[in-house]
């Protein structure tokens, strides 16, 4: 006569369960995107640099472009378009960046926000093909 396989829990798969709850709290602080240290954003109207500042330097900024107005927000190490008189307002719906290399574009108004220096957390593979 077979036995029955014992199918309740035992106290090794509560110290598995922990570990891998451990391991996955931890993975999720070490990649967990944050704002760069010492980062820059840099403002290109029509492709001409015309500002840059830290991402330090808290405050609100005004720029016009192509004849469209645009109001940017600096926080906590994050930057945005708060407010933009554009017709799609793409540039206001992105949000705020806080990483090197995210940017933020009006096409209407030619305008380009984008952040560099500080870490860019690119340290991993994209995407592998073939």
């Amino acid at each position: 006569m077979k036995r029955r396989p014992r199918l309740r829990p035992t106290p090794w798969d509560g110290v598995t369960a922990a570990l891998i709850l451990a391991l996955a709290v931890g993975c999720g602080a070490l990649f967990r995107g944050g704002a760069p240290e010492g980062g820059t954003a840099v403002v290109s109207i029509a492709g001409e640099e015309v500002d840059r500042f830290s991402l330090a330097d808290a405050g609100e900024r005004e720029y016009t472009a192509n004849g469209y107005h645009l109001h940017v927000t600096v926080t906590d190490g994050s930057v945005r378009v708060t407010e933009a008189d554009c017709p799609t307002q793409d540039c206001v719906h992105t949000g705020a960046i806080t990483r090197s290399g995210q940017s933020i574009v009006c096409l209407p108004g030619r305008f380009i926000l984008r952040l560099e220096g500080g870490s860019s957390d690119n340290t991993g593979v994209d995407a592998v093909l073939g």
